[in-house]
């Protein structure tokens, strides 16, 4: 399974934080901008909040890896979403960082 094209620049990123829909679970914020053209696109931050390098790239090394398992396959077109590491990210349960993805994407509509 392919990962889905990524959101690189911060111009996207703002784009989608300030037009876009946001929600949070435990272990994820999820902003989601509807109406763009071309396939769904993905991006991945987390803040210094979290912690030094390790655990910043860990939290978003599991990002990346839930949303190729949620995404790659039949991802609806024409959304651009921003996952958000939160201090759970890292040490929570992988299946539990899963629903929590999933439910955010029923929640802001990007799936049924």
């Amino acid at each position: 399974m392919a990962s889905p094209p990524r959101l690189k620049r911060r111009r996207e990123f703002l784009r989608v934080a300030g037009k876009g829909n946001r929600a949070a679970r435990p272990g994820l914020v999820l902003q989601a901008l509807p109406g763009t053209a071309g396939p769904l696109r993905v991006g991945f931050t987390c803040t210094k909040k979290l912690g030094n390098a390790v655990v910043r790239n860990r939290a978003k090394r599991r990002l990346r890896e839930a949303a190729r398992l949620m995404l790659a396959e039949g991802a609806p077109e024409g959304w651009d979403l921003v996952m958000i590491g939160r201090e759970a990210t890292g040490e929570r349960n992988f299946r539990q960082l899963l629903g929590d993805l999933r439910g955010l994407l029923k929640q802001l509509g990007v799936t049924p």
